[in-house]
C-alpha cells in the first residue's frame, strides 16, 4: 500500500451531517460528504495490506477494496473507479445503503476501527460521475439474443447491465410509473434520493437497456406471451408479501404496513401520484413494530412528518453493544445499531409483545395493548419459546402504526402463476443454480432468496447474467465474482 503505517498514524474519521434539528425539515440527503475533502485520502491510507484481505470475504459482491483504497491514497481516481466498477454495478447505491459486512470483516476491526470502505465506495463513484469517468457501458457489438427482466429492483438492474454489455437486447419491465423498485419506493430519499437512481438509469438507457413502465407483468402484460417474444425471461419481482400481525384490532384504520408509508412518502416528496389513501404521521403517536431497518426508516420518516411521539418496539432482546463471542470477527456481528434516525428522537424498546389495536370506537386506532416478555433457554434443536412477565401488560397511545417485520415471499400469483413456476417450501422460486423449472426462465435476488440486502441483490444479478449468458451463447465472458485467493496474490 502507498502509506504502510496509515492505520497507526491516524483514527477512523466520517463526514459530519447536518443537525437532527435541521435535516429533518425536508427528506434529502444530509450527509456532509463534499466537506470531507483531502480527509478522505488519510482515510485510505489506514487500510493496511493485511496479507489476507478479508474484507473481500465480507463483502457479497467481492469488491477489490485495498486495491481502491490505494488508488484513492494516491489520488488515482480513475484508477480506483476502474477497480471498483469491475465488481459492483451501483456503487452510489451501496455507498449509500449498504451495512457494511465488509468493514465488519475488516482485520484492522480486530483491535481498531475498521476503514471508513462505504464513505471511500461513495467518494469514488461521486468522483467518477463530477470528472465523466463514468460512462454507460455500451456493447461493441449486438448479439441477436433478447431478454425480458421483470423487475427493476437491484437484481434486474445488475443484471440488465450485464447482460446488455454482454451484446444481449435487454428489456427491463417495471409495474411502477418509475424504475427502480424498492430503491426509488422503499428507501426513504434522505438516504437515497431519486436523482441518484435517475442518472444510473439514464446511463444505462444511453447503453441501450430498454425500459418498459406501468407494465404489471401477469396483470396487464401476458407473461406467456413474453415468454414467446424473448429468448429468456429472469424474474427479479422480489419478495414483497409482508408479514402481517394478525392480533385483535389490525384492521382498524391507522394500521399499515410500513412500505405503504415509506413508498408513498417517497412519492409525496418528488411530487408524484400517491396512488392511495394519504398516509401522513403529523400530529400523530405513531408505533413502529420491528426493530430493523424498516423500522428505522419509518421513524425517520415520521420524524419529517412532525409526529407528536414515536415509539419502536421489538419482540427479540436488545441486541449487545459489543461483539458476542457467538459471532468472532469476521463474521457480521448482531450487536445494537444507532441510525440516524434514531438520532432524530424515538423511544425504542425490546421484548415487546404485541398483543391488541384498541379501537377509538369510529374503526380509528387509538391505542396498542403491549406486555413484556422473557425468552425461555431453548432445548437443542428447537426455537426459543417466551413468556410473558406477569403484571407489565399496558396500553401505549398509538394513532397511527407501521408494521416493519419483514417480508415472507413473492407474490404467488400474476406471473409466476402464468408462468406456472415452481416454488420451494417457503415460497420463493425454486432454482436449480438461477434456472427454474421452465426453460429459459431464471430467477435473481429476493424472488429466489428471500429478502436480503441491496448488495446481496447485485451479487445476485450479476451471477445469474453469468447463468443468462451461457445459456445464450454457450459460455460466458462476464465477470465472476472476484476470487479473494487471487485478489491477495
Amino acid at each position: 500500500m502507498g502509506k504502510p503505517t496509515g492505520f497507526l498514524e491516524h483514527g477512523r474519521e466520517l463526514p459530519g451531517k447536518l443537525d437532527p434539528s435541521v435535516r429533518i425539515e425536508n427528506n434529502k440527503e444530509f450527509v456532509l460528504n463534499d466537506e470531507f475533502g483531502e480527509k478522505i485520502g488519510t482515510q485510505a491510507s489506514r487500510c493496511m495490506d493485511c496479507g489476507v484481505p478479508f474484507c473481500h470475504n465480507g463483502c457479497p459482491i467481492g469488491n477489490i477494496i485495498p486495491e481502491f483504497n490505494d488508488a484513492v491514497f494516491r489520488d488515482s481516481w480513475e484508477e480506483a473507479w476502474n477497480i471498483l466498477s469491475s465488481t459492483n454495478n451501483f456503487p452510489e447505491f451501496t455507498g449509500r445503503v449498504c451495512p457494511a459486512p465488509c468493514e465488519s470483516a475488516c482485520v484492522l476491526g480486530i483491535n481498531q476501527d475498521p476503514i471508513t470502505i462505504c464513505n471511500i465506495e461513495k467518494t469514488i463513484v461521486e468522483t467518477a460521475y463530477r470528472e465523466g469517468y463514468a460512462k454507460p457501458k455500451t456493447p461493441r457489438k449486438r448479439t441477436g439474443k433478447t431478454v425480458a427482466i421483470i423487475g427493476s429492483g437491484p437484481a434486474g438492474l445488475a443484471a440488465a447491465e450485464q447482460l446488455n454489455s454482454a451484446g444481449h437486447t435487454v428489456t427491463v419491465f417495471e409495474r411502477d410509473e418509475k424504475v427502480g423498485g424498492l430503491l426509488r419506493f422503499g428507501i426513504p430519499d434522505f438516504k437515497l434520493s431519486m436523482e441518484v437512481i435517475d442518472r444510473k438509469i439514464d446511463m444505462m438507457a444511453q447503453a441501450g437497456v430498454k425500459f418498459e413502465v406501468n407494465a404489471h407483468v401477469g396483470v396487464d402484460v401476458n407473461a406467456k406471451q413474453l415468454r414467446q417474444d424473448f429468448d429468456v425471461i429472469l424474474l427479479t419481482g422480489g419478495s414483497t408479501v409482508p408479514r402481517n400481525l394478525p392480533i385483535t384490532g389490525r384492521e382498524l384504520k391507522g394500521v399499515h404496513f410500513a412500505m405503504e408509508f415509506l413508498g408513498q412518502n417517497n412519492r409525496r416528496a418528488n411530487d408524484m401520484d400517491l396512488k392511495t389513501e394519504e398516509i401522513h404521521a403529523k400530529g400523530k403517536h405513531v408505533v413502529v413494530i420491528g426493530g430493523g431497518d424498516t423500522g428505522s426508516d419509518c421513524v425517520g420518516t415520521s420524524n419529517r412528518h412532525g409526529a407528536a411521539s414515536i415509539t419502536q418496539v421489538e419482540i427479540m432482546p436488545k441486541p449487545p453493544e459489543t461483539r458476542p463471542s457467538a459471532q468472532p470477527w469476521p463474521q457480521y456481528p448482531m450487536i445494537l445499531r444507532t441510525s440516524t434516525s434514531h438520532e432524530e428522537g424515538c423511544d425504542r424498546y425490546w421484548n415487546i409483545l404485541t398483543k391488541e389495536f384498541i379501537d377509538d370506537g369510529k374503526g380509528n386506532v387509538k391505542g396498542l395493548r403491549i406486555a413484556d416478555i422473557k425468552w425461555d433457554e431453548p432445548a437443542p434443536g428447537e426455537r426459543p419459546g417466551f413468556t410473558e412477565i406477569e403484571g407489565t401488560e399496558r396500553v401505549i397511545p398509538c394513532d397511527m402504526a407501521f408494521l416493519a417485520m419483514g417480508f415472507l415471499h413473492p407474490e404467488p400469483h400474476g406471473v409466476l402463476a402464468q408462468l406456472d413456476i415452481a416454488l420451494d417450501d417457503r415460497g420463493n422460486v425454486a432454482t436449480q443454480g438461477f434456472a427454474t423449472n421452465q426453460d429459459g426462465v431464471f430467477a435473481a435476488g429476493d424472488m429466489r432468496t428471500g429478502q436480503s440486502l441491496v448488495v446481496r441483490c447485485i451479487n445476485e444479478g450479476r451471477e445469474c447474467a453469468r447463468s443468462i449468458d451461457e445459456y445464450l451463447m454457450g459460455n460466458t465472458n462476464l465477470e465472476a465474482k472476484a476470487d479473494s485467493m487471487m485478489l491477495s496474490a
